[in-house]
């Protein structure tokens, strides 16, 4: 044991002599020819469309890289898992990437409390996670050194910036709001309730579960309050009962729904019992143009190149399918910059420092050293069932993280 150690200390000496530094172990997941991302979402299941083809997108987004030539000569290798949207089967997806597969760092994350519950582990396990579409609040506030998201948007700056559009764009001065009674819907209202706060906006609020199948009893509460317009901030199965409900009763004013309330708008007009439920609708919306829209329509095109089998079937590519590209840019910027001998270090400290436009989103990718929530502008769209029709301007949220 003793001779052992002799010559260590003696190969040490000789390289210090030599100028020579020790060989450092190999990060995970890094080669000579190739990075390991692990890539997750959900693929199946009742909530596949919030980010089937939203991985399909990063995925492409990594193989033109790669046909480009790889970043400083390493070609991108992706693992795909399955999350389905739930909690166990994200956090389980998450820690067979990183201590089966040894991914150099993860990408993943298309519902916001199924990600969030991988944070304890991930800040645990040191490695990067950047969301790929989830707003994921609850991972991003208080900020960490290795969780960045909300590329789509922030749920907190969806709740507030449909305040901001109510009041602005239909001079709503009273607003019936609907969320979910769970921490996603705090995320919202708490934003919401701000900017109302600033706008001189009252807010008649009800909180439902994101299971329920009888809507009657709050739609009836939110008829009740007389307010100028109704704000929808719930997932797509409660938005289309509320829709139809309105419908139902005679609700004439303003609706507003979420940009996570319908992954496909021909579905919802069918949901809610056609065009005659939509004269006065609108949906918030986080991309730069309308959906295969001239701004982004390379993205359209490069997606019918990639998938050519699902390109022929009417459901794909799904609404949030361009998502997954300002996530998929934003890995690849930061490893360019992190150079040659890329660390998770490097890494996560070129995430902080990204600002540019995707030409995807409405608004630009920011962080910081203290934000870890990418994007907070939103548009919205006027749909009568069948049209639809980008109104003016870019609504964003006042609500800042104060710590």
């Amino acid at each position: 044991m003793q001779l052992s150690r002799r010559l260590l200390t003696l190969a040490g000496l000789c390289l210090a002599a030599s100028g020579l530094s020790p060989v450092k172990a190999q990060e995970a997941g890094i080669t000579a020819n190739s990075i390991k991302i692990g890539m997750f979402a959900p693929l199946s299941g009742a909530n596949f469309a919030y980010g089937f083809d939203v991985a399909n997108a990063a995925k492409m987004y990594f193989d033109k890289i790669n046909k480009d030539g790889g970043i400083h000569g390493r070609k991108i290798e992706v693992v795909l898992e399955d999350d389905r949207c739930n909690a166990n089967d994200l956090v389980a997806a998450v820690k067979k990437l990183v201590e089966q597969d040894q991914v150099f760092l993860l990408h993943g994350g298309s519902c916001s409390a199924a990600v969030v519950a991988a944070k304890e582990y991930v800040v645990r396990q040191k490695v990067p996670l950047v969301m790929l579409n989830a707003s994921g609040d609850g991972a991003l506030y208080p900020p960490t050194d290795y969780i960045f998201g909300a590329f789509s948007i922030s749920q907190y700056a969806v709740g507030g910036a449909m305040v901001d559009f109510a009041a602005k764009n239909l001079g709503a001065k009273k607003i019936a709001y609907v969320n979910h009674d769970d921490a996603y819907g705090a995320w919202n209202l708490e934003a919401s309730k701000f900017d109302a706060e600033a706008l001189k906006v009252d807010l008649a609020v009800e909180s439902v579960s994101p299971t329920i199948t009888d809507v009657t009893a709050p739609f009836l509460k939110l008829r009740a309050a007389n307010a100028d317009a109704l704000v929808i901030v719930t997932y797509a199965r409660p938005a289309a009962l509320l829709i139809k409900k309105a419908a139902e009763m005679g609700f004439n004013k303003p609706i507003i729904l979420s940009v996570t309330g319908t992954a496909n708008l021909a579905q919802l007009a069918q949901n809610v019992g056609g065009p005659d439920a939509l004269k006065n609708f609108y949906i918030q919306e986080v991309l730069s143009d309308l959906p295969g829209g001239p701004k982004i329509k390379w993205v359209y095109d490069m997606y019918k190149a990639a998938y050519p089998e699902l390109s022929a079937k009417a459901e794909h590519p799904q609404t949030y399918m361009p998502y997954g590209i300002p996530s998929a840019m934003s890995i690849v910027k930061a490893l360019q910059a992190a150079g040659p001998n890329v660390t998770r270090e490097k890494f996560l400290e070129e995430m902080k420092k990204l600002n540019f436009d995707s030409g995807v989103m409405a608004g630009p990718v920011v962080f910081s050293a203290t934000e870890r929530a990418a994007n907070k502008a939103t548009v919205f769209i006027k749909y009568d069932g069948t049209n639809q029709t980008m109104v003016p301007g870019v609504f964003t949220s006042r609500w800042k993280y104060k710590g």
